[in-house]
């Protein structure tokens, strides 16, 4: 297999001087409550972006080529923003987003080449565009000598992806792909803002389950959950989700309407299992994280209506293997409409897990299920490649 470094130097005919890493991320719970104010608890994973770069000595323009689009290369201004329209070039709207979002700073792209390379699925809900734009953000911020802190360069990627993108997205993604910590999860804090790592037990693997079904957020539905929750808290006469009780919600059941009702329903439900399952996962109460996971994915499926027939059938399937042989909690993770689910699963019996899964879904679906195995991974990181060489 030709190395990323030799692809490079194929494309464009130098050496790259730097590298640039960004993870994916799974959430284990808290799911569609980031942009209400709510915590969650996402894990940075080993599956990342990588961008190999090559400053230009003239300036000039941003040479972009995917290692996935083979011989295609885009070149953007460094002053043109504009949002690309074509479908196959759609994905340049999270690089051009992140240089808009800077130059809103007064930090402007200098010219460079730039290979992209990746081990995430696409479209399968585990933060690739949160990856992208981080990893740009770091290239901007090295190549211009002008850094940041992670919670500011977290909230220049979510601009982009609000302003660029058409994604009305919280701060989750953007956050834990900066600030990943090995072997942990992370506690955060949207309304504060803040970050705590909860170190994951040992002996758990995290397995994640492809669906197959590619989501979209961009097509409307992800705005919509959005608008009802604040049409919804409108009705409920609060500013903020955390004032909000269940009680409160029931009472009120009448005046939001059936829709309302239940995208309210599942965000106090939501807030409080997620910091039930900071408690247990603490003290390693795994029938208790487990069944904090199921309600959640039930919440999710029938009160948000996010998920899908796919991902169903793979938590189903992840329960009936049964906590008791070493299972310890499956959902779907991201913001549904298709993606994956997250498992956690002890090490002794993971790979029968995961032959569980494929047979549950090839029996069910008709097709192949893509499952890897990951672990906890530290967050965006940037390394140079000056002593560096091409095999080539």
């Amino acid at each position: 297999m030709i190395s990323d470094l030799d692809q490079f130097c194929a494309q464009y005919g130098c050496t790259p001087s730097l590298r640039i890493e960004a993870p994916g991320r799974v959430n284990l719970i808290g799911e569609h409550i980031d942009y209400l104010g709510g915590c969650v608890m996402p894990v940075a994973i080993e599956p990342k972006i990588t961008l190999l770069v090559a400053p230009e000595s003239n300036g000039g323009k941003i040479e972009l080529w995917s290692a996935e689009q083979e011989d295609t290369k885009y070149k953007i201004s460094p002053k043109d923003f504009t949002p690309k329209t074509i479908p196959e070039e759609h994905w340049l709207n999270y690089a051009i987003g992140v240089m808009g979002a800077y130059a809103e700073q007064g930090v402007m792209t200098p010219g460079c080449r730039v290979g992209i390379f990746s081990t995430l699925p696409a479209g399968a809900g585990l933060s690739s565009s949160a990856a992208l734009e981080t990893a740009f953000a770091l290239l901007i911020e090295e190549l211009s000598g002008q850094s940041c802190s992670i919670l500011e360069r977290a909230l220049r990627c979510q601009r982009a992806e609000h302003e660029w993108v058409g994604v009305p997205c919280g701060i989750m993604d953007q956050l834990s792909v900066g600030a990943g910590l090995k072997n942990h999860a992370l506690l955060i804090d949207c309304q504060e803002q803040s970050i705590k790592p909860v170190r994951l037990p040992k002996g758990l693997n995290l397995v994640v389950a492809d669906s197959g079904v590619k989501h979209a957020l961009a097509d409307g539905e992800y705005r919509e959950r959005r608008q009802a929750c604040e049409a919804a808290l409108e009705i409920l006469h609060e500013n903020s989700w955390r004032n909000i009780s269940l009680e409160s919600v029931l009472k009120n059941q009448d005046a939001l309407g059936d829709r309302l009702f239940k995208r309210a329903r599942h965000a106090v439900t939501e807030m409080q299992r997620v910091n039930e399952f900071s408690d247990a996962l603490i003290n390693n109460q795994i029938p208790k994280m487990a069944q904090l996971m199921q309600d959640s994915h039930h919440s999710l499926r029938d009160d948000f209506e996010v998920s899908c027939p796919e991902l169903d059938v793979l938590v189903d399937a992840g329960f009936a293997f049964g906590v008791e042989k070493g299972h310890a909690g499956s959902r779907m993770t991201g913001a549904g409409f298709g993606g994956s689910t997250i498992h956690l699963v002890h090490e002794s019996i993971t790979s029968s897990f995961i032959e569980h899964l494929r047979s549950r879904y090839q029996k069910a679906f008709g097709r192949e299920l893509n499952c890897f195995i990951t672990q906890a991974s530290d967050g965006a990181r940037l390394q140079s490649l000056d002593t560096l060489k091409p095999a080539l």
